[in-house]
C-alpha cells in the first residue's frame, strides 16, 4: 500500500450522519451562538428562516465529531505500508467555510470527507499537509456545509 492508496486524492469518506434535534439545537446555541433562530422556536418561525434552525458552528462542530470518530483514515483494511502508519496531529486551519443552507430541527444530516492533496512540509521532515474538504447534506440531497481543512500527518 502507498501513501497515495492510503492519503489518496478524489477518496469520499462517508463520516456518517446525524439528526439535529430541537433542544440539542438550543443547548448548543444558548452556550455559543446564542441567536433567537437557534434558541427560540417561535422566534425562529418569525425569522427570515422561518425555523429552528442549528448554529453553523454545531454544525461545523459534528462535522469534527464524526471526522475524529471514523479516524483520519481513508480505508477499510489496516495499514501494510511500507514504514509506520501514518499518525495524524493537529490541523494549521481551514478555509472556504460555507453554510449553504439552514440545518432544521428534525433533519438528520449526512458528512463527509474528501482527500484534495498533500504536500511534504519542508520546514518538518516526515510530515506533511493533508487539505480535505468537509461536507454535509441534507435529506434533500442539498449541500449544507463545505469547508477545506488542513490536518498534519506524520508519514516517515
Amino acid at each position: 500500500m502507498t501513501l497515495d492508496s492510503y492519503l489518496g486524492v478524489g477518496i469520499v469518506r462517508e463520516l456518517g450522519t446525524h439528526l439535529f434535534e430541537a433542544e440539542a439545537i438550543k443547548e448548543f446555541a444558548r452556550k455559543f451562538d446564542p441567536q433567537p433562530f437557534h434558541v427560540d422556536e417561535a422566534a425562529a418561525a418569525r425569522s427570515v428562516l422561518g425555523g429552528l434552525c442549528a448554529s453553523g458552528w454545531h454544525t461545523a462542530a459534528v462535522w469534527m465529531r464524526l471526522s475524529v470518530d471514523a479516524g483520519m483514515t481513508a480505508r477499510d483494511t489496516p495499514w501494510d505500508g511500507p514504514g509506520p502508519e501514518p499518525v495524524f496531529g493537529p490541523s494549521p486551519g481551514f478555509r472556504n467555510l460555507k453554510w449553504l443552507k439552514p440545518v432544521y430541527a428534525g433533519e438528520t444530516i449526512r458528512f463527509t470527507r474528501t482527500v484534495l492533496n498533500h504536500r511534504a512540509l519542508a520546514s518538518r521532515p516526515g510530515w506533511l499537509v493533508l487539505t480535505v474538504r468537509g461536507e454535509a447534506f441534507n435529506p434533500k440531497g442539498d449541500k449544507v456545509l463545505e469547508f477545506d481543512s488542513g490536518v498534519m500527518v506524520r508519514a516517515g
